[in-house]
């Protein structure tokens, strides 16, 4: 009798986990790392590269930017990436990159500097739009004093084009 009670408890169990997997499987968006994407509708995008039209420029920044961006796009989605007629397309520039006294230590000099990378952002959803948009993103870094710029400016250049792609993933194509 318990044989049959186990076999029973077992068969069941089985058969609540295929009902849920099935259940699953029938959505029609895919949501993986954050992305909700409808790829019935949205197969392809078209991701340009960010020009810097900033006055003040650190050479590796662009490439940096504009690869961490496709990248993202790459690892968390399954759209394809083209060159032109995206369904969805990503376009815009990299307007700032900034340097500013952030706070003073007690002898009136400067104890922080806040490094800061602007980037406008153009998103056009071929197949809704009413989800597209023109908008900045900014991303900030502070750094003490007595360090220079030149020793630090990779690592904190790394970190906030990092934040600024999870930004313009997350209102792109997270739905957030």
């Amino acid at each position: 009798m318990r044989r049959i009670l186990t076999y029973a408890k077992t068969a069941l169990l089985s058969l609540t986990a295929v009902v849920a997997l099935a259940m699953v499987s029938c959505s029609v968006s895919y949501k993986f790392n954050g992305a909700s994407i409808d790829y019935t509708k949205t197969k392809t995008i078209q991701i340009a590269d960010f020009p810097i039209r900033s006055s003040y420029v650190w050479g590796p920044m662009g490439p940096m930017f504009n690869n961490q961006l496709k990248d993202m796009f790459a690892s968390h989605t399954k759209l394809s990436q083209v060159k032109r007629n995206g369904d969805l397309k990503i376009e815009g520039e990299i307007t700032q990159y900034s340097q500013r006294n952030k706070s003073v230590a007690a002898d009136g000099r400067s104890a922080q500097t806040e490094l800061s990378i602007t980037v406008n952002v153009r998103f056009t959803n071929n197949a809704n739009h009413s989800e597209d948009f023109e908008r900045q993103f900014t991303a900030n870094k502070s750094y003490e004093t007595t360090q220079s710029l030149a020793s630090v400016q990779e690592e904190l250049v790394t970190q906030m084009v990092k934040d600024l792609t999870e930004q313009i993933f997350n209102a792109t194509v997270a739905n957030w």
